[in-house]
């Protein structure tokens, strides 16, 4: 079973002018993030704007990340749906087409309580013999995953292997880690700004978007850390701050996006409606990537 660790990029969907997916871009970025050393890339997650494509759409990127990538590193794919039946059909397809790791978001949109949620994920690891890691963001969905219910999960179902935390919490990090402290699970920082402290608190990782647009930095404070060079990952993680500070003008995905477009890495625009992002935003975010970010321009 893959292991779950280290520094996964989280995506972005290439896109078109038209919004439809640009798959030679998108290959371009795949080995771009090989290249850089990352552990795994992550297609179909928040930053791969999964809650905008249709199914053939998910399965078509499925098919270029698994190509693309050819073995050389794991491949997670999001396949979470509102139902359970919709999440266990499209994790089936993922399957079959060879992604390594599902990754799959909670439920969202209607109120779900504690049980609901071990039965859907439970139903799922019965159903589908790939590692699962689960994918908690309580901002996004209205729905958090407690602790004890990832604890119940991760002893109960041999294929849920992980969970990425993206609360931006990380006491609700802590406690995963607690919950799960008997087991091989592999607690992931979905918050770019906590992967150091993730790793040094027992956790194994991120899975960050900044590495859309500076992924040496990222690999380098999983690397460092991996050395013992804790000044070293310290200063990579805490260099991120800067770019962060720009989620201020938008919606962080669409930020990451505007961001890697600047940098001269042509991924296109968020679909419509989202991704408006003002020319003064663009200023002020260019303004940031040429004072601290010049040196990683291109890599």
């Amino acid at each position: 079973m893959t292991e779950i660790k280290g520094i996964i990029a989280a995506m972005q969907t290439a896109m078109n002018e038209d919004g439809s997916i640009n798959e030679k871009e998108m290959r371009k970025q795949i080995n771009r993030q090989i290249d850089a050393g990352v552990d795994a890339v992550f297609c179909l997650g928040t930053n791969g704007e999964f809650y905008i494509m249709n199914e053939q759409e998910k399965l078509d990127v499925m098919q270029i990340f698994v190509d693309e990538v050819a073995g050389r590193v794991p491949v997670y794919a999001g396949t979470g749906c509102i139902s359970t039946k919709d999440t266990i059909a499209l994790s089936e397809k993922a399957k079959n087409i060879g992604v390594d790791v599902l990754s799959v978001i909670t439920p969202y949109f209607a109120a779900i309580n504690q049980n609901e949620l071990y039965e859907h994920y439970a139903a799922l690891s019965d159903a589908v013999d790939l590692p699962i890691v689960m994918y908690n963001i309580p901002a996004r969905t209205g729905t958090s995953l407690a602790p004890i219910t990832v604890g119940k999960l991760a002893r109960n179902c041999k294929n849920i292997i992980g969970v990425k935390d993206s609360s931006g919490n990380f006491n609700n990090i802590l406690q995963y880690i607690d919950e799960t402290k008997d087991t091989s699970f592999s607690v992931l920082s979905g918050n770019d700004a906590l992967i150091l402290w993730t790793l040094l608190a027992g956790g194994k990782g991120g899975i960050t978007a900044i590495a859309n647009i500076l992924p040496t930095v990222m690999v380098s404070i999983y690397q460092n850390y991996l050395k013992g060079d804790m000044e070293a990952a310290k200063k990579a993680q805490s260099s991120i701050a800067p770019i962060r500070e720009c989620f201020k003008y938008g919606n962080p995905n669409s930020i990451v996006k505007c961001a890697t477009n600047l940098i001269g890495q042509p991924v296109g625009e968020c679909r419509k409606p989202f991704g408006m992002v003002s020319e003064e935003a663009k200023k002020s975010i260019m303004e940031v990537i040429n004072t601290y970010y010049s040196e990683y321009i291109g890599k």
